[in-house]
């Protein structure tokens, strides 16, 4: 491994005759794979970026996204190099179980040793936090404010360069907005998320993973895709071009090719009665009229192999976001869900999560639930689970119900858990327990573009993007009346979250889901229920 640091002045922003001069993170020949695995995650990687950019990293689940940030931090051995003039800090911080009962205060001697508090509370208010987080046991923090901490701490040094990873899963749409407000006014950091709202509100470089190659670009997640979906047509027809001279090409020299052959063989060999009038001096005409043809059957091989050439590698970067099927029930009844006035609460707690909430779901309605975090949004999807009691899914949560909530029983639903932990084993004995076709749910996943590799491990070795795929996929093809989503697209990527917007506006299912993403509420949604 070969970490090599640039000279001091090299970390320094400073004018010299109006020029601006800024410290560079040059990636050179990067090369990386994961002990035992015969394959690499990164092979032959080079760039450069400067350390003032607000980069956005894009690409699919599995491309090495997260791995790239480990190796900037020298966690992991490599070949090629890294050459910077810049610390690097990452995000999220590791908290294990044994240090979730000490304060963020005391956390941070063991993150950041280097900062003061003063500086974190600076950060803690551009967050629009509470101080008092910094001084409460770190488990009993939300989600959204553990984020929050993290941020505050990870801003609150200078001269380094940030590695952000997926900083709003599990976040809901107040927090996720305020995180963007918050890195939109930042500099000097690595954003890996899939949320596309965030990559266009606070990027202003992209580093994409692409298929076979590596691009860097000046823009946001919009403006480098619309770039792409251009490129990528141009690509296309290029190919098409390509295709159809290399056909004609082949056709010629056939063509060719016989006719040097014919008059290759009427060298000798004729027939004076036939061919009375033919002399042997023909002969040398005959040859150097076939050598002439074989010359030109050669020149045409050559221009064929040209316009192969030429093809090669035009579709190596294109995204195929490959079209799915959806199987979806036609419910006899128009009317599935309707919920009036309605209250939940766990046990005997004497508060509610919320009351007086009303909402309707009919046949094709795609409703999404909506809220902070914590409000009772997945609590709502275990209520109609456990009024339509269905084995397996309607374990006791102990959720008391007040107020109306009728669901049309007889129904057929899929439902995609919003926690992945339970899932263990492999990919075959999981298809067998749900009674799904293997080569069919097998089939999906690879159009989600899980690597056949994967195929022969363990879930429990996937990573969170994985293995919610696995859950999507087993509910993409279930065949049911009513999709009940929770967060299903936590971890999953941004190509991946486009397919399925695709697939759900094309079959239009019967939905209810909690779903934070917005471009995909704005796409998806028929309705959109906030909860208070």
């Amino acid at each position: 491994m070969h970490i090599c640091h640039c000279v001091s002045r090299e970390k320094m922003i400073f004018v010299c005759t109006g020029v601006i001069f800024v410290a560079q993170i040059q990636v050179t020949d990067l090369t990386f794979s994961y002990d035992g695995s015969p394959d690499d995650v990164l092979k032959d990687v080079t760039f450069s970026i400067d350390t003032d950019w607000k980069l956005g990293l894009i690409g699919r689940n599995g491309k090495g996204k997260t791995t790239l940030l480990n190796l900037f931090m020298g966690r992991y051995d490599y070949s090629g190099s890294i050459s910077t003039g810049v610390g690097f800090d990452y995000f999220p911080y590791q908290v294990p179980e044994t240090d979730l009962t000490e304060t963020a205060v005391d956390l941070m001697e063991k993150w950041k040793p280097e900062v003061e508090q003063w500086q974190v509370l600076i950060q803690m208010n551009a967050l629009k936090m509470d101080p008092e987080c910094l001084y409460r046991p770190f488990g009993t923090l939300s989600y959204g404010e553990r984020t929050r901490v993290m941020l505050a701490v990870l801003f609150a040094a200078e001269n380094e360069f940030l590695l952000i990873d997926e900083p709003t899963n599990h976040l809901d749409s107040r927090a996720r907005d305020i995180v963007k407000e918050f890195l939109a006014s930042k500099k000097g950091f690595i954003l890996v998320s899939h949320d596309r709202d965030l990559l266009d509100g606070v990027c202003d470089h992209v580093l994409v993973l692409n298929r076979a190659t590596i691009e860097v670009q000046a823009g946001n997640f919009s403006s480098w895709w619309e770039n792409k979906e251009k490129k990528d047509a141009f690509s296309l027809a290029e190919n098409e071009k390509h295709l159809k001279e290399i056909g004609k090409l082949k056709t010629a020299a056939d063509r060719t090719g016989r006719w040097a052959e014919k008059s290759e063989g009427t060298k000798i060999g004729f027939d004076p009665v036939k061919e009375h009038d033919r002399s042997i001096a023909a002969r040398s005409f005959i040859g150097a009229k076939t050598k002439k043809m074989q010359a030109r059957v050669k020149a045409v091989e050559k221009r064929i192999d040209r316009e192969i050439g030429e093809k090669e590698g035009l579709l190596k970067d294109i995204e195929k976001v490959t079209d799915l099927k959806l199987q979806p029930l036609k419910f006899h009844k128009d009317l599935l869900i309707n919920a009036y006035d309605l209250s939940l609460r766990y046990g005997d707690a004497g508060e509610e999560l919320f009351s007086g909430l009303r909402f309707r779901v009919k046949n094709g309605e795609r409703v999404i639930l909506t809220g902070e975090n914590g409000c009772g949004k997945s609590s709502v999807l275990k209520a109609v689970l456990q009024k339509l009691d269905l084995p397996g899914e309607t374990a006791d949560t102990g959720l008391s119900i007040s107020g109306d909530l009728d669901v049309a029983s007889g129904m057929t639903v899929s439902y995609v858990n919003q926690d992945t932990s339970f899932l263990s084993g492999s990919l075959r004995e999981f298809s067998e327990r749900r009674g799904l076709e293997e080569s069919l749910f097998l089939a999906v996943l690879r159009q989600l573009d899980l690597g056949r590799e994967q195929f022969a491990k363990n879930m429990e070795d996937f990573s969170e993007g994985q293995k919610k795929k696995v859950l999507i996929a087993a509910s993409l093809i279930t065949p049911a009346n009513l999709y009940i989503w929770d967060e299903p697209l936590n971890f999953i990527d941004v190509f991946s979250r486009m397919q399925i917007e695709k697939l759900i506006l094309q079959y239009e299912p019967t939905m209810l889901l909690v779903e934070h993403d917005v471009r995909f509420q704005e796409k998806v949604g028929t309705d959109i229920v906030r909860i208070q």
